[in-house]
């Protein structure tokens, strides 16, 4: 999960995974060049956060909704 510490949407997110015992690591690209690369490709240029990597297939900013499909969680 690639986070900054002042995103609200990443509070969200770590919330909803930690309230549903998800694992996750989380990368803060505005402490990592590479990440910040990484996410901006992936977003077309943009530094949207949360940007999740899961198994290799990236997410942009996904809703709480999505986050938990994408997951497995019903919710």
């Amino acid at each position: 999960m690639y986070t900054t510490q002042w995103c609200p949407d990443c509070w969200r997110a770590k919330r909803f995974l930690r309230d549903n015992q998800v694992q996750f690591d989380e990368i803060d690209i505005e402490q990592d060049a590479q990440a910040v690369q990484l996410v901006m490709e992936q977003n077309g240029g943009k530094r949207r956060v949360p940007t999740f990597d899961i198994d290799g297939t990236f997410y942009g900013n996904p809703s709480i909704p999505e986050l938990a499909r994408i997951v497995g969680i019903s919710i």
